[in-house]
């Protein structure tokens, strides 16, 4: 009878395997996603594009989750399990990107307007897979680690996104050869190896079922078929903390994921940063390659975000805690001394390779807020410090002219886009129960899409129109961009995203779903 009761899920390596397997789709999709942001002037200058058609051809991206595509997988989901719809939404990003890829090669004409036209639709394609895969992944981890460490998998599943991310937005260029066609294809091919490995993590799903089943027989119990009805979304809408978590998502992430896509952009215009590294023979190389030396690095920054977070929490008494956290912290000031005078001063003067300090600050903070959620609780009070951090990056980026001040402002952009996700998505599991996540996931996913369309969008053209009298003086490299309107924008966002953050906590106060408690905490 006990080995009746155990199930793969109740072994801690492997949980985390099957983390590693299912977030490597989530780490080439958001490769995918925000790798353009690196290549905003190159695909100026080799492409012709603009900026309102850089932005069209990215906030495009989302424009059939306005029409209920992420509700349609979050349905398919919760009806058909992860498998179906992880394998149906996964090749549907992939057949999207090999879209896009094949249109920036000119496969289908090199006139610029066919190119854009088909890179559009590859995205769009792309974009309809894209989140709900995300959902997919998100519902997995739920499925794996509900009653374990929950916030902590979820955070370093966002983490292998963050790292996606990164990587797409610092390297791309790199990849590429100064050249946009390349660095598509990259992308592209990067998320149907993705698929593959999600491939294999179905075998492992399909055996965790088996055995879900075998311990409801051995136990006289029946699988309860649960049918998706409409009126468990309107149920959803009606529940106060649920819509207020859901328009947070909208508003903090519209504040994020448009700006990381013009960040490397901003700081060339604004602070004199460069697009190209220069050429030299000092950069930190491996195997005689600069390109897979500045992998390492980024590999070697996501290990030490895990390490953080994950070593200190499994011991137990205070004193090695500590212990390890002086210890990894000094391992960490060696190896960023090691890489500074060579590589990294380098990089703190490149517009793509900075900006990727974003995504990659949430590698290092998520992990650990999400370890103190687990532990401590206060979800809604760390939304609200996320919400107070976003405002003050944005003012910094858009008024003032300090070099200093910008970084200051971007590393508590990294620092807010921890702090909110940490805090937000396992939150949703306590609001909303487990039979109902894939649809609560992805009504949050669609109506932060709607968000996310609008600023993608609307900073390209905002921007071109707040620089309307010197456009041609801009892109013939006579004169910068001036981004202060464009991201003054985002600040409003923020004010609102505090608004909300402190409406969830006082609605959790009347509603007790415990989002101030520690996970497995019930309030009482």
């Amino acid at each position: 009878m006990e080995a009746i009761k155990k199930t793969l899920r109740d072994s801690a390596p492997m949980r985390w395997l099957m983390l590693v397997l299912i977030s490597m789709l989530i780490f080439a999709t958001y490769w995918f996603q925000d790798f353009f942001g690196g290549l905003k002037g190159l695909m100026e200058s080799e492409m012709g594009f603009t900026s309102e058609e850089f932005g069209r051809l990215i906030g495009l991206t989302t424009i059939a989750n306005l029409f209920g595509m992420i509700i349609i997988g979050g349905i398919v989901l919760d009806k058909w399990g992860v498998r179906m719809a992880g394998l149906l939404f996964g090749a549907l990003a992939a057949v999207g990107a090999s879209i896009t890829a094949l249109a920036a090669n000119g496969f289908f004409g090199e006139d610029h307007n066919t190119q854009l036209t088909m890179m559009i639709i590859g995205r769009v394609l792309f974009g309809s897979g894209l989140e709900v895969t995300c959902v997919v992944a998100t519902r997995t981890v739920v499925k794996w680690f509900k009653g374990y460490e929950l916030a902590l998998a979820m955070a370093i599943n966002m983490g292998f996104g963050r790292l996606g991310s990164a990587m797409g937005l610092a390297l791309s260029i790199d990849i590429g050869g100064n050249s946009v066609p390349p660095a598509v294809a990259f992308a592209a091919t990067l998320i149907g190896i993705a698929l593959i490995v999600f491939l294999v993590y179905t075998i492992f799903d399909y055996s965790l079922d088996k055995q879900d089943k075998a311990i409801m027989a051995a136990n006289g119990e029946v699988a309860s078929e649960d049918e998706f009805k409409f009126s468990d979304l309107i149920a959803l809408l009606k529940n106060r903390s649920f819509i207020f978590i859901a328009l947070l998502c909208v508003f903090f992430y519209s504040a994020v994921f448009p700006f990381i896509q013009y960040a490397p952009d901003l700081l060339v215009n604004k602070f004199g940063f460069s697009y190209e590294l220069p050429v030299s023979t000092e950069y930190f190389s491996l195997f005689g390659s600069q390109s897979l030396g500045n992998v390492s690095i980024f590999l070697g920054l996501f290990l030490f975000g895990l390490g953080f977070s994950m070593i200190p929490s499994k011991i137990k008494n205070m004193g090695g805690k500590v212990a390890s956290l002086v210890i990894i912290g000094g391992l960490f000031f060696l190896f960023l001394k090691g890489l500074w005078g060579s590589t990294l001063s380098v990089w703190l003067q490149n517009g793509p390779k900075t900006a990727s300090l974003i995504p990659m600050g949430t590698i290092l903070f998520t992990p650990i807020f999400g370890n103190y959620v687990d532990k401590k609780g206060r979800a809604a009070s760390l939304m609200i410090l996320g919400s107070i951090l976003l405002i003050f990056a944005h003012i910094s980026l858009s008024l003032f002219d300090s070099e200093v001040l910008g970084y200051f402002g971007l590393l508590s952009l990294g620092v807010a886009f921890s702090l909110i996700p940490a805090a937000m998505w396992p939150s949703v599991a306590k609001i909303v129960k487990e039979s109902r996540l894939g649809t609560a996931y992805a009504t949050m996913f669609t109506i932060q899409n709607y968000g996310l369309l609008f600023f993608f969008w609307g900073i390209g053209a905002v921007l071109d129109l707040a620089n309307k009298k010197d456009l041609e003086t801009i892109r013939a490299g006579e004169m910068a961009y001036d981004y202060t309107v464009p991201i003054f924008m985002l600040v409003i966002l923020g004010v609102i995203s505090i608004f909300l953050a402190l409406q969830l906590k006082r609605a959790d106060a009347k509603q007790k779903f415990g989002l101030e408690l520690p996970s497995g905490v019930k309030p009482e």
